[in-house]
């Protein structure tokens, strides 16, 4: 019998003192029958989060510990890339946390499937009241369209999924993540493994647990970020657009042309906000029956939050490369 490939997981980290103690538990306690390590890349934490890694990483050999002077995600999973020594990359973040069996069967299915890359649902999930109703909106179409690894329950090929584990030829083949995006870069890499004849593959059994942004605040700067850098990206790759990516952009400029008609005193300058508030109230009052959560009752700010932040963003943020 053929021996399980190797699995480097690669972790980029800054500043996540508060949840990567769960994360690295998460991953230690994997099931997976092959040979595994697990290298992350430090981004300069100021949290605790450096000392944390040297004390973990002093009491298991499976974990090491690497500078990443660029601070950046994609630069730290480069520089973890190219320090692990894995036949099958993993991703990891500091704030997600695998499912018992993810890395067992995410290799599975990457074998199965031929796919270069193979990821599943992003699980979203809150600890606090206005966490629990942003958790909601982000596990539903209302909050992110048709991006199915968000909530999806059908296995198959896919534009882009959460995290993702990659065979590690096809990772170095199309160069890996590009550092010049703060945002965006799993997407953008993606569209390259798809650009060059290969397979990504979404499987809802692969479930991580995300912890969302806990406030309307960090949510709005998040989603004002993953729209302008979303701008940027599609400039690069303009075949990579989704018509679900221009609705909050269209929805901005919709409610800025309604506010200079009310200020002009043009009636028809209410029915945008009507038909999207009536759009708010009717998906808060679905969800609600759905989930049977009082933290569904705050949908309507999180969702116009998240819309909103998201096309300015894209409209009007800048985001340099």
């Amino acid at each position: 019998m053929t021996s399980p490939p190797t699995v480097s997981v690669v972790i980029p980290v800054r500043n996540e003192w508060t949840h990567l103690g769960a994360v690295l538990d998460a991953v230690l306690a994997q099931d997976y029958e092959g040979p595994i390590e697990i290298v992350v890349a430090d981004g300069g934490s100021t949290d605790g989060t450096r000392a944390l890694l040297d004390a973990r990483a002093g009491d298991d050999p499976l974990i090491r510990v690497i500078d990443n002077p660029g601070t950046t995600a994609a630069a730290g999973l480069n520089l973890a890339i190219a320090a692990s020594s894995g036949e099958i990359i993993v991703r990891c973040d500091g704030h997600a946390e695998f499912s018992a069996g993810y890395i067992r069967t995410a290799v599975e299915v990457l074998t199965a499937t031929g796919a270069a890359n193979v990821g599943g649902v992003q699980a979203a999930e809150g600890e606090r009241l206005v966490q629990q109703a942003i958790a909601i909106a982000m596990t539903s179409p209302l909050g992110v369209g048709n991006s199915r690894f968000h909530y999806s329950s059908a296995a198959g090929a896919a534009d882009t999924v959460y995290l993702g584990t990659f065979d590690r030829e096809s990772l170095e083949e199309v160069g890996g993540f590009d550092e010049r995006l703060l945002r965006n870069q799993d997407y953008e890499l993606n569209h390259r493994l798809r650009a060059a004849g290969k397979v990504v593959w979404f499987d809802p059994r692969l479930r991580v647990t995300y912890r969302p942004r806990a406030t309307l605040g960090t949510l709005w700067r998040q989603q004002m970020d993953y729209g302008r850098w979303k701008r940027t990206m599609l400039r690069r790759s303009p075949d990579a657009l989704k018509a679900r990516q221009l609705a909050p952009p269209l929805l901005v400029l919709g409610l800025m042309a309604s506010v200079i008609l009310i200020a002009a005193s043009q009636p028809v300058g209410l029915s945008l906000p009507v038909v999207y508030g009536t759009f708010l109230v009717l998906g808060t009052i679905g969800e609600g029956l759905r989930r049977r959560h009082v933290a569904a009752l705050l949908l309507p700010v999180v969702l116009a939050v998240m819309h909103l932040a998201w096309g300015y963003g894209f409209l009007f943020g800048r985001a340099r490369l």
